[in-house]
């Protein structure tokens, strides 16, 4: 597999994962969107077909890593060089951005309409670190949309449900996933790695909102923080950590479990 095979994959696949992914977040979150309100279950089916999307057409060029966690668990698992891992990482975290970009344009009206919508300002909490409270912007509630965010903030916990979300991902591309030469999903895998996700989703996405990918939680977020949004509230840069850490941890324990105990 050649280093232009590894950047065009697994950039344009994983760009479509973030714009379906983000897409559904979107639709199912702003205004004046046909599926506003759709809820979780929208969300996980959606981003289960994203996964699907995405590792259908980067299969076949680059292995369809799309997450980093993947990309470290097959390093350790032995099926990827380590010299590759950076052109993976730095291909995926471009891709991701992209995708996020996308997301804006195609919703670009309705993050409008959201975030000048006095109902829903109205209903926001005033900007955090702002010294007057009274006349503070107050944040819309896009960031969403972009990223992941706790419903409890506890950092051991967050970052705990991440790691286990993200090694029940990675030992299930890597114990049903793999194509022929070891180092990525096949076309089967795609199909369980989508499905599989859609089952971390509904069953462990509650706590955290389910990242188990960093570029797909820090890509967006450095998209929301230079976008032109009005109202858009911080990134929240204090939890973007966990989000990145969580599942690269998880991804390199997935990847000793597997050399451990299916070796």
């Amino acid at each position: 597999m050649s280093s232009s095979d590894i950047f065009i994959g697994e950039t344009i696949g994983t760009a479509v994962l973030i714009l379906l992914g983000g897409g559904v977040c979107a639709a199912v979150t702003l205004k004046r969107s046909k599926a506003q309100n759709a809820g979780w279950l929208a969300i996980t089916f959606g981003w289960g077909f994203a996964v699907l999307a995405g590792a259908y057409l980067a299969g076949g060029v680059s292995g369809a890593h799309l997450n980093p966690a993947v990309t470290i668990g097959l390093a350790v698992e032995g099926g990827t060089e380590w010299s590759d891992v950076p052109l993976y990482l730095g291909s995926q975290l471009l891709g991701a951005m992209i995708g996020a970009f996308l997301v804006w344009i195609t919703y670009y009206g309705q993050f409008r309409a959201h975030l000048t919508d006095p109902e829903i300002l109205a209903a926001q909490p005033l900007e955090e670190g702002l010294v007057d409270q009274e006349t503070a912007p107050k944040a819309g509630p896009v960031l969403g949309v972009f990223s992941t965010g706790p419903e409890i903030r506890n950092a051991v916990q967050n970052l705990a449900t991440e790691i286990i979300a993200t090694v029940v991902l990675v030992l299930g591309i890597l114990t049903q996933g793999l194509n022929d030469d070891g180092n990525g999903l096949g076309v089967l895998g795609a199909l369980v790695t989508a499905l599989l996700v859609v089952g971390i989703g509904l069953s462990l996405g509650g706590p955290t909102g389910y990242a188990i990918n960093p570029v797909r939680d820090l890509g967006p977020r450095i998209v929301h923080s230079l976008l032109p949004l009005p109202n858009k509230g911080g990134s929240d840069w204090g939890y973007a950590w966990v989000p990145v850490v969580g599942p690269l941890i998880g991804g390199a324990v997935a990847g000793g479990l597997y050399n451990i105990a299916f070796k």
